[in-house]
């Protein structure tokens, strides 16, 4: 019958279209989140404060390491039956602004004396037998580094005003000669327990620290096992430290 058919017809069109209820609750709405300005500014420039710091960080690292690295090696990575021939200064001692005098008379400072390695002794300038042995196993361990002499320099310090004898002034030409004042001398270089500061040879580094004192009564017996520590320090030193003063000789 065709109100029948009808009635079936608006029944199945009515069954299969979505109550609005269903469309409208049934399928949320899609919602997308964005930061305030201000949070996403602040983030970013946190990020590239940090960043930068790191990066100032690693410069500082990269211009340290090569002196950490050596000074790491020689004091610390050592092999286990090696000893040194020379006594370790800990803490090191930094040289002092002190003023000093050539023979001539001319006036300088003691810190001029940096950028070399320095090897050291201390003697009246009367330089008695003992003293002029000092002076001569200071030029032989210096030759006798070969190549890496240019970055050592051989340095007498005179604590008085006596003259030095006239017949080893010319075997001088190659040393620094300075007159320094005694009691200030003494508040930087210490001689080891029962001797006086003329017993030893000192060696400093060439950032101008006091950091190696060699044995009392060194002679040319063992003066050999002395330069091997030195020879030890330019090898342990040598990526960062080159032949810097131009008056070194």
């Amino acid at each position: 019958m065709s109100g029948s058919n009808s009635s079936d017809a608006s029944f199945a069109r009515a069954a299969t279209r979505p109550p609005e209820s269903e469309t409208a609750q049934d399928h949320p709405l899609g919602l997308t989140v964005h930061n305030l300005p201000g949070v996403d500014h602040a983030v970013e420039q946190a990020q590239r404060t940090r960043s930068g710091r790191l990066k100032m960080i690693g410069v500082l690292l990269m211009c340290a390491a090569p002196v950490i690295a050596s000074y790491f090696t020689y004091y610390v990575i050592r092999p286990e039956g090696r000893r040194n021939f020379s006594e370790l200064i800990d803490p090191q001692r930094p040289m002092p602004s002190l003023e000093t005098r050539d023979l001539a008379g001319a006036a300088g400072n003691l810190t001029a004396l940096k950028g070399q390695w320095l090897l050291v002794s201390v003697a009246p300038g009367a330089c008695d037998a003992a003293c002029q042995d000092h002076l001569y196993l200071q030029r032989q361990m210096r030759e006798g580094v070969g190549k890496e002499k240019d970055r050592v320099d051989w340095v007498w310090l005179i604590p008085d005003d006596a003259s030095p004898p006239a017949e080893i002034l010319p075997g001088l030409t190659k040393a620094t000669v300075l007159r320094v004042d005694a009691q200030a001398l003494s508040r930087w270089l210490a001689p080891g327990p029962g001797h006086a500061l003329r017993d030893h040879l000192y060696v400093v580094d060439p950032m101008g620290n006091w950091m190696m004192r060699m044995p009392a009564g060194l002679d040319k017996a063992n003066a050999s096992k002395a330069k091997r520590d030195l020879e030890r320090l330019l090898r342990a030193s040598s990526s960062w430290d080159q032949a810097g003063r131009s008056g070194a000789q």
